[in-house]
């Protein structure tokens, strides 16, 4: 029997959810969490990157931020968003302090289809029908701790940890120390709906560190 293992996920830390690309989909601080990412995953197993692909003709994308949190009528892209992400620029890049990309055990590109524009990282398309193998992979590699942080606590945070909590059955931690949201209310409202599904939430390293298995 394998001996069980900790894995760590980096969500979505790149620039273009940043104060470095203002035209994207800045969140405050969200450049500031390359130590806390790194001290999480000193504590596990295995570490994860998971990153937002975006082409330029998908078609929830606006050119004004006014115009944005709108319904669209798919159902895989459920809302508009302005251009980011877009592979080859500064936004597609992850932060400064992070390993390279060959460094991670293993990695999740997002939403490349022009219709897609998923949350979570188990899944390719809101419906949950296609799976982006990391649940599979986990589950070959023995781990049943996830520790999750990244950008943004209210979006792909969330239903990434919601996606392994309640599809994966994984012992889920999110820890909010590595985390930085859009908003406030809206990042309160996702840390209820996180703990409702039996997701537990930190806020500091030594905090994790008692929670994880010995």
């Amino acid at each position: 029997m394998k001996q069980a293992k900790i894995a760590a996920i980096d969500v979505d830390a790149q620039c273009t959810f940043t104060p470095l690309c203002p035209d994207e989909l800045p969140v405050p601080e969200g450049d500031t969490i390359g130590s806390a990412l790194n001290q999480q995953a000193a504590l596990a197993d295995l570490r994860i990157l998971t990153k937002d692909a975006h082409p330029t003709n998908a078609v929830w994308v606006v050119d004004d931020p006014a115009d944005m949190f709108q319904s669209l009528p798919h159902k895989n892209a459920d809302l508009t968003w302005v251009k980011h992400a877009v592979p080859g620029t500064k936004g597609f890049e992850t932060i400064d302090g992070l390993p390279p990309v060959t460094d991670y055990d293993y990695v999740v590109w997002k939403g490349i289809e022009p219709d897609l524009h998923p949350y979570g990282a188990c899944f390719h398309d809101i419906e949950e029908k296609l799976s982006t193998g990391l649940i599979e992979w986990l589950h070959s590699q023995a781990v049943e701790t996830v520790i999750v942080g990244g950008l943004a606590t209210d979006y792909c945070v969330k239903t990434t940890a919601i996606q392994l909590k309640k599809r994966g059955r994984f012992d889920v931690i999110v820890n909010l120390a590595a985390c930085r949201g859009i908003d406030p209310s809206t990042v309160s409202s996702a840390c209820d709906e996180m703990v409702a599904v039996g997701i537990r939430l930190v806020d500091s390293q030594i905090a994790l560190s008692c929670l994880l298995p010995r």
